[in-house]
């Protein structure tokens, strides 16, 4: 049965991707990625391994090998080799107010018995004064690090 994902590097694409495995620089899943598209290529010149073939060479599932053919096929080579960044929104755990409150906070005397503020004692602080109704140390440090 033909493959419908089949993959044909040109020859100025085989010489970056071999240019990219032989430095070793890149991320990992960038060289797992250029290393199966090298071994899939039916081209002039390339091995054309099977899908099997490829993922027992290269310890990958066949499903990884399968999507990066296909994702090469549908997008090009600079689609499958860059890591496509989540499109999903994260909502923000405090608002400009909150955050305000929290600076303010952390400015401000610390209580009797403590040298200084702390991550957990600044949330905990955020929820005794009813700022907030719960927060974490690490929503507390990601907030002040962007607030310098």
């Amino acid at each position: 049965m033909a493959c419908p994902h089949r993959v044909f590097l040109a020859e100025d694409q085989r010489a970056e991707l071999r240019g990219l495995v032989g430095s070793g620089s890149a991320p990992a899943r960038t060289l797992t990625r250029a290393r199966i598209l090298l071994k899939a290529d039916h081209g002039e010149g390339g091995p054309g391994w099977s899908d099997a073939a490829v993922a027992g060479a290269l310890d990958v599932n066949p499903s990884t090998v399968l999507r990066v053919r296909r994702q090469f096929v549908a997008e090009g080579l600079a689609a499958t080799l860059a890591r496509k960044r989540p499109d999903r929104p994260y909502p923000r755990a405090l608002d400009g107010e909150q955050e305000a409150k929290l600076v303010a906070l952390a400015c401000s005397e610390t209580p009797a018995g403590v040298d200084r503020w702390s991550l957990r004692l600044l949330a905990g602080e955020l929820v005794r004064l009813e700022v907030v109704a719960a927060v974490s140390h690490e929503t507390v440090r990601q907030t002040l690090k962007k607030t310098r």
